[in-house]
């Protein structure tokens, strides 16, 4: 499970899969912690690719919706 998570991860960044991906592998890698003592660095590894990869995108997302709000009244000045 825990490289699982970490493969997911990495997957992830190549694809560009940017949300759903992430939170399978956050998932996974929670779960790896509890029942795989002996891959806990691989574990904690695809936690923190997985977390920073879902914070990633839902800041672009936020940023996004942001920079459109902001524009929104200029929209009807053509």
């Amino acid at each position: 499970m825990a490289v699982s998570s970490l493969v997911l991860g990495l997957v992830s960044i190549v694809a560009g899969w940017t949300f759903l991906v992430p939170i399978a592998g956050l998932v996974v890698g929670i779960l790896a912690l509890g029942r795989e003592p002996q891959a806990r660095t691989l574990a904690i590894w695809g936690i923190v690719l997985n977390a920073v990869l879902l914070a990633g995108s839902l800041l672009l997302v936020l940023l996004a919706l942001a920079l459109g709000l902001l524009a929104l009244p200029f929209a009807f000045l053509i």
